[in-house]
């Protein structure tokens, strides 16, 4: 593997996802696999992943590792909503790593706030 230097400065997303069918929130390898592709859609580098399931058509929580930072979730299938955090400095594109979560989940509504890291004004 190339190694990489990453600069401090990155974006980090966090999107509201609402209006999602419950099924696609409450398997956690289903959430999983849904994550670990939008991360190499981004072209992220993954390192790890952690995924735990809170019970049989439950909520969803997970973290997948990245050299650029990471990607996490949080679902509440009751709700029909996530709670999504992208975050990732170099080369990487966290927009498109949004993108394939909101495509995937096929979300009624998106509420998204993009925030510049490592950036001095």
């Amino acid at each position: 593997m190339k190694s990489a230097v990453f600069e401090p400065s990155g974006q980090h997303i966090l999107a509201d996802l609402y209006g999602i069918l419950a099924t696609r929130l409450s398997d956690p390898m289903k959430v999983e696999q849904l994550i670990l592709k939008s991360a190499n859609e981004a072209e992220a580098t993954i390192l790890s992943s952690h995924f735990h399931a809170f019970g049989t058509n439950q909520g969803v929580t997970g973290v997948v590792l990245l050299a650029e930072s990471h990607i996490s979730i949080h679902t509440w299938p009751e709700y029909g909503f996530a709670a999504v955090d992208i975050f990732m400095c170099g080369n990487s594109q966290p927009q498109r790593a949004l993108e394939v979560l909101q495509l995937a989940f096929a979300a009624t509504n998106c509420e998204v706030k993009t925030i510049a890291r490592g950036v001095s004004n």
